[in-house]
């Protein structure tokens, strides 16, 4: 199963509240935090909404924090 990494790398302050509840819905809260979902039509949806804000990559396997560091 493949994985979309996702990065925050720009804020949201001063962008809609739509942009924002994307965000949060993705578990992006703080920038240059880093979440993996699988790679389905709905996540790639959200993605689309803010693709000016984050930085996405496909991975083969979800990593857990301890792991990432």
């Amino acid at each position: 199963m493949t994985y979309f990494r996702i990065t925050l790398i720009r804020s949201a302050i001063g962008l809609p509240a739509r942009t924002g509840n994307v965000l949060e819905a993705l578990g992006l809260r703080k920038r240059m935090a880093t979440v993996f979902h699988p790679v389905t039509p709905s996540v790639a949806g959200q993605i689309m909404k803010v693709k000016e804000l984050v930085a996405v990559s496909e991975v083969d396997e979800a990593l857990t924090k301890q792991e990432g560091e």
